[in-house]
């Protein structure tokens, strides 16, 4: 459950940076409140997994999530670009994550 709690906040943050996008510089309300609430969720989801969880671990993964999540949203809506390097690096932040979760102990 602990690991579930932490994906869900790491979605929050793709939920949070893509929103900060789409508030033009907080201009725009609707996504100014959409920010709010995924940035809230998302570190309060964080800070539910720390108490099961390395927080070191926890934290890894949650920026991991978040950076992947981040660009993938920006390619695919954003026309941001994909190119082999930028996917290269993308797919070892993904193998990273899951050495954390798979090799780097889980619970204390």
């Amino acid at each position: 459950m602990n690991w579930i709690i932490l994906i869900t906040a790491g979605i929050f943050e793709v939920g949070f940076t893509t929103c900060m996008k789409l508030s033009d510089n907080f201009s725009n309300t609707k996504w100014t409140i959409a920010f709010a609430v995924c940035i809230l969720s998302s570190f309060l989801l964080l800070n539910k997994a720390t108490q099961t969880l390395p927080m070191g671990t926890a934290y890894a993964v949650w920026t991991g999530i978040g950076a992947v999540g981040t660009v993938i949203v920006g390619i695919l809506f954003f026309g941001e670009p994909a190119n082999f390097w930028r996917l290269f690096f993308i797919a070892t932040l993904i193998g990273s994550i899951l050495g954390l979760k798979f090799f780097a102990g889980g619970a204390h």
